[in-house]
């Protein structure tokens, strides 16, 4: 089976959430899935139902926080940085079907790592690896190297009305 690169971007809701979608449907299908998650530090709900699935999905964060505005301070590149070495040996040890990078593209748009490091890490795909980039921001590179893209795009979101993210829905 041929992987391809899918990327899932734009400034709507849903590009983690339709990545997380496609790594319970390859885990049901008894694939590996390795998810990265880059800026996220902190838990989130669906981190006991990932849980459950831990023989067929493993899932690492790289991030301190939710850094998503000004300038990256040098532990948040630092914990980036050890996502992509982490990435990379996901990626070449053939151990896994799918590899989804979740915020990877807004990492490199914010500075984290640069879109060269991203570029590079995307290159080293076995063939028969899958392999799904989130974020905003995607840079252009990964854009015409992708096979998929799918642009998330914000008509109407109840947060411009004060909603706060909400247990098991944002968060």
């Amino acid at each position: 089976m041929r992987g391809y690169i899918q990327v899932y971007t734009g400034d709507g809701k849903g590009k983690t959430t339709a990545a997380f979608g496609l790594a319970l449907r390859a885990a049901g299908a008894g694939l590996r899935v390795f998810i990265a998650q880059f800026i996220k530090g902190r838990p989130y709900s669906e981190d006991r139902s990932l849980a459950r699935l831990k023989d067929k999905i493993t899932v690492k964060r790289f991030g301190r926080g939710c850094f998503i505005r000004g300038e990256p301070k040098a532990g948040d590149i630092a914990a980036a940085m050890r996502g992509l070495r982490e990435c990379e040996a996901a990626i070449c040890s053939g151990k896994y079907d799918l590899v989804v990078l979740d915020e990877a593209a807004i990492a490199a748009h914010l500075g984290l790592f640069s879109s060269g490091d991203l570029m590079k890490l995307i290159e080293e795909k076995p063939s028969g690896l899958e392999i799904v980039i989130t974020g905003r921001n995607a840079p252009r590179a990964l854009l015409r190297k992708a096979d998929l893209v799918t642009e998330m795009r914000e008509r109407k979101h109840y947060f411009r009305r004060g909603v706060k993210a909400r247990k098991g829905i944002e968060n």
